[in-house]
């Protein structure tokens, strides 16, 4: 359990002052980290019960609620079986009363939109994965999402592929913002596929999207592009980036600080709103040879406002985030589903606990009936 004694006045705690990110402006420094919870229909509709998780979080203080990883098209960008979608039009019809209830409780929320690619490990869509070249991801698919074993080898994309790719990400964009949402975060984190592009053992491509760090970034940008072309004038866009992913959680950019210039700049310079970096500790340098943290990078290089993510459940944790001048927006996990109510028990000095109860995360990662009457 963390200190329960505040740190701060209420009036001068850096979590509970305004922000305006991307145009959305958001009542304190708080928001919920996109985590996957695989309990949409097995056609990707959510339903009440994904209603209900959601606005709870709104509910108990969270300022942005960022969604799991929706899905993009009816193709290859399906991660996992019962995963939610933005692929059709039912699908963002069916997101309509989330996004009214998380509203109705005080918060914005961002429709956060993935591809998979490689990583994929429940397509109800298709049989094969796709990726930048036909390498395996390392380690193994995750029980708690339904996977089991190795990796598949993937296939690699092709030029009209990576268009269609694109243009799914955009027309889910649509979608989002036809239904209410706030903004939208491209997935470009976590071993995913725009990630792939951008790892360097992954990505063995000979043509523009591959080779040096400013070919491998070449894609993400090209996405946040089109997404900022389909909806940009409307709500937030931005996107999310690491270094680790689900199944190789040591990777480290080999081009170090050189790398992450490369990729901040480039993604910003493509009219982005805002840069949503994870690590399992974000006040971690984010190399062994420097001092400056992946957020710190993003904003050196960026110069866009920054969510930081990444082991910030103790509160002083996420105050030293923002004073430091990292973050502007610092987003919770795990600290969210120990306690859904995270900054009404911060700003009251009651008691935090930094991890939820061991059920939630198994046998599946899913909604559990024990959040919904939390």
């Amino acid at each position: 359990m963390s200190d329960p004694t505040p740190q701060h006045d209420a009036t001068d705690d850096p979590l509970f002052s305004p922000f305006d990110l991307g145009g959305v402006r958001l009542g304190n420094r708080t928001a919920l980290a996109p985590m996957t919870r695989v309990s949409a229909t097995e056609d990707g509709l959510v339903t009440e019960r994904n209603t209900r998780y959601y606005e709870g979080f709104a509910r108990g203080g969270f300022a942005l609620v960022v969604t799991e990883g929706v899905y993009t098209d009816t193709e290859h960008s399906q991660g996992y079986l019962y995963q939610p979608g933005l692929a059709t039009d039912a699908q963002g019809e069916a997101w309509r009363p989330v996004v009214e209830a998380v509203h109705a409780a005080g918060g914005a929320i961002f429709a956060q939109l993935m591809h998979a690619g490689a990583q994929a490990q429940g397509n109800r869509f298709r049989e094969e994965s796709v990726g930048p070249s036909a390498v395996a991801p390392r380690g193994e698919q995750l029980p708690f999402y339904r996977g089991d074993g190795p990796y598949r080898t993937p296939r690699a994309l092709d030029a009209g592929e990576i268009a269609r790719v694109r243009r799914g990400f955009a027309d889910a964009a649509r979608r989002a913002a036809d239904a209410g949402f706030d903004g939208v975060e491209v997935h470009g984190a976590n071993g995913y596929l725009l990630d792939q592009f951008l790892t360097d053992y992954l990505n063995r491509r000979e043509d523009a999207y591959g080779g040096g760090v400013e070919n491998r970034v070449r894609l993400a940008a090209e996405v946040l592009d089109e997404v900022l072309q389909a909806v940009g004038s409307e709500i937030a866009v931005g996107i999310r980036v690491s270094q680790s992913k689900v199944s190789d959680f040591h990777h480290r950019w080999a081009g170090g600080t050189e790398d992450a210039e490369a990729v901040f700049t480039t993604l910003a310079r493509t009219g982005a709103h805002f840069l949503h970096t994870t690590e399992y500790r974000a006040l971690d340098p984010a190399f062994p040879a420097g001092t400056e943290t992946l957020a710190r990078l993003a904003r050196k290089f960026g110069g866009l406002p920054v969510i930081a993510n990444g082991g910030l459940e103790d509160p002083r944790d996420a105050r030293t985030a923002l004073e430091s001048g990292d973050a502007d927006v610092v987003a919770l996990g795990k600290g969210a589903l120990a306690q859904r109510d995270w900054p009404h028990r911060v700003r009251e000095g009651r008691e935090i606990a930094s991890e939820p109860h061991p059920d939630i995360l198994a046998p599946l990662a899913d909604i559990k009936d024990r959040e919904l009457a939390g």
